[in-house]
């Protein structure tokens, strides 16, 4: 871990950098290029999470809200008696809370964040910084205590073709990854694979750049026009106290998320069904929506999932980390003081 002296050194270092010439960015980028996140911080042979299993098993089915061939699922529950105050990571970030920065000497895999406020921070696995050296995606959850102090970051880049800028800083726009990507990120898939699945995006969206940058993808118009029509029929406003939602895209499920706190989940909700109609963009629509059949799927992966075992370790932050292989999927559920912070399975 960095120490603080360290940390604000850095930000004032980056504030007054010039950019990198192209040769002498390329060959830092070949020098100082990894493969992902930190080495693996395994406490344990596989064990369940008793906090993840209360909250999946007292799960229940609610509405339905569709638009084309993305179609929500509600999920309810009962949320814990006390739980705790967390920012999202855009809040931190507007209330000057949060400082996310390149390390001394940057590294592609790695970054470094400080908690400044009074609250919890939370970056989730798949959300976008922008800025630095090139854009990045945090590839695990990750809970920041109040005045954290420097904390090392693990990220994989979502911008190849850029190792250069003027300032060391980061900033959130609410730019989340799609579920094929986000599934990547967090399953460690390596830098590779996940450049790879940028560069898929880009050409199904035909949003080409000049530094292949996911942003570009997101920030295509005629994407941005269908985000904004499924926003309006799905409702960027989640239902009075709903836990979650799953989703499925053409008749496949590409994600379910929970939080163990309904208020928080009404929060992160916009940012994740931002994504969720970026995967349905040019997906054509099921003309027979079998409703039932897909509940059925949902109830069956929630029962999955309650018996399920996995590994545990630290999170980078505060709580830990339950990791676990669903049929062929992945998920994983942050648990912190007794609670489920956010689980995911994609």
């Amino acid at each position: 871990m960095m120490t603080k002296r360290e940390f604000l050194g850095l930000l004032a270092a980056g504030s007054g950098a010039a950019a990198l010439g192209p040769a002498r960015a390329w060959a830092d980028r070949i020098r100082i290029l990894g493969e992902g996140p930190a080495p693996d911080r395994t406490l344990g042979t596989p064990q369940a999470s008793p906090e993840f299993r209360r909250l999946v098993a007292g799960v229940l089915l609610g509405t339905r809200r569709s638009y084309g061939s993305l179609h929500v699922f509600w999920l309810h529950g009962a949320p814990p008696p006390a739980p705790l105050a967390i920012a999202t990571l855009e809040e931190a970030r507007q209330r000057g809370d949060l400082a996310i920065a390149e390390r001394p000497q940057a590294t592609v895999p790695s970054l470094v964040v400080e908690n400044r406020g009074k609250l919890h921070a939370l970056l989730l696995a798949g959300e976008i910084l922008l800025g630095g050296k090139q854009n990045r995606v945090v590839t695990e959850d990750v809970l920041l205590p109040p005045a954290s102090g420097p904390v090392d970051l693990a990220v994989y880049c979502v911008e190849q073709g850029r190792w250069a800028g003027t300032s060391g800083g980061f900033s959130a726009r609410g730019t989340f990854a799609a579920p094929a990507l986000r599934a990547r990120v967090m399953d460690k898939s390596g830098q590779q694979r996940v450049w790879a699945e940028v560069d898929r995006y880009a050409a199904r969206m035909a949003a080409p750049s000049p530094t292949r940058s996911y942003q570009a993808v997101d920030d295509k118009a005629e994407v941005r026009a269908h985000r904004q029509a499924v926003e309006q029929a799905v409702d960027t406003r989640a239902p009075a106290g709903a836990l979650g939602a799953a989703v499925f895209v053409a008749g496949a499920l590409t994600g379910l998320d929970l939080f163990a706190d309904p208020g928080l989940f009404v929060r992160e909700w916009p940012k994740l069904l931002r994504a969720q109609a970026l995967e349905s963009y040019d997906r054509r629509a099921l003309e027979d929506v079998d409703e039932a059949g897909l509940r059925a799927r949902v109830a069956a992966l929630l029962e999955r999932a309650a018996g399920i075992e996995g590994t545990v370790r630290r999170g980078a932050g505060v709580g830990r980390l339950f990791e676990f292989r669903l049929e062929r999927g992945r998920g994983a559920a942050l648990v912190a003081e007794g609670q489920v912070v956010h689980a995911a399975v994609l």
